[in-house]
């Protein structure tokens, strides 16, 4: 199995990396805490040009076909620049339309990014669902086509993840059960973006304690300081290959693993983050909490560490996943 991305993906990456780079992100994710979406749609619909929502669609439906890996690789960049808006949700809700009616009726929409989708999760909640216009309630009868319940829009830990209570109470989309494959593609973008919020943290906390001096010295010259540095830089690299091997598979243990070893890296370098930056990590007026929240709240998206947890424990004993 290969882990080491060819050179037209270490591409892909860098012309994803200089497009978010050039696009100023905490702007874009400042508008969106705000409910304002006009920037947050504008970069949508950049990043739909260089193919990054086709890469789950087939190409019958403007797609690029199924390229895990390439979705990783971008869902990195993604993470990295901590772009806002439904995004593990758009691929998800991908998967869950490809019944070929449904994909003709909604797939070129998602892939040329005018259409935003989300995904209501076990408690009627969605991500984003007053910016999305395809709006997905799985439930034990069908799949529907939702409508936003009537009320303000919870906010969350991250202000960019913006929770929209949704009724199922729209067209009845499919009467058969989720796809499994929506699962395990929503965890595998959500690990890849984990893992980019992980290390834009680690090179933000890498200049800072470079600039930051005590007794007449950067702080980064202090063996504590590059103990824990090397342990955030340890577990992200460690993730890395989790991800693209999971990738490569898509065996729901092999995403739930990724995930969680992507997620749990990135948290432990926030921790990391937030104490080498001292009082500054804490002010939202600072860019690093935009990363610093992003990290907390990926953790539990899509599956928390105990349920990713249970999930491989289940298929290294041979056992049949609960779900």
């Amino acid at each position: 199995m290969r882990f080491l991305l060819d050179a037209e993906q270490h591409a892909f990456a860098a012309s994803l990396h200089a497009l978010l780079t050039a696009a100023n992100t905490p702007a874009v994710v400042r508008d969106w805490s705000r409910g304002d979406h006009a920037s947050g749609r504008a970069l949508w619909a950049r990043l739909a040009q260089t193919g990054v929502f086709g890469l789950a669609v087939p190409e019958e439906y403007g797609g690029l076909g199924a390229r895990p890996v390439e979705l990783a690789v971008a869902f990195v960049e993604v993470g990295r620049h901590a772009v806002p808006g439904p995004l593990a949700e758009t691929v998800a809700a991908a998967v869950l339309l490809g019944e070929p009616r449904l994909a003709r009726r909604f797939l070129p929409g998602l892939t040329a990014g005018t259409d935003l989708a989300t995904v209501a999760g076990p408690g009627g909640c969605a991500l984003d669902g007053d910016a999305a216009s395809v709006r997905l309630y799985p439930a034990p009868e069908g799949l529907y086509l939702s409508t936003a319940a009537p009320g303000p829009v919870r906010r969350s830990l991250d202000p960019a993840r913006r929770l929209t209570p949704l009724v199922p109470d729209g067209e009845l989309l499919s009467r058969e059960p989720p796809r499994a494959d929506a699962l395990a593609h929503a965890r595998l973008a959500v690990a890849a973006q984990a893992l980019g919020v992980g290390l834009a943290l680690l090179d933000r906390t890498l200049a800072h304690v470079r600039q930051r001096t005590q007794f007449g010295v950067p702080i980064g010259s202090f063996q504590a300081v590059k103990h824990r540095l090397v342990d955030a830089k340890t577990a992200l690299e460690f993730a890395r290959p989790l991800l693209f091997g999971a990738a490569l598979s898509l065996r729901p243990a092999d995403v739930a693993a990724a995930k969680l070893k992507a997620c749990e890296a990135a948290y432990a370098t926030a921790r990391t983050a937030l104490q080498l930056h001292g009082a500054i990590g804490y002010t939202a007026e600072y860019d690093l909490s935009l990363w610093l929240t992003k990290a907390r709240a990926l953790r539990t998206a899509w599956g928390t560490p105990q349920e990713c947890r249970e999930l491989v424990l289940q298929d290294a004993l041979g056992e049949s996943p609960a779900g």
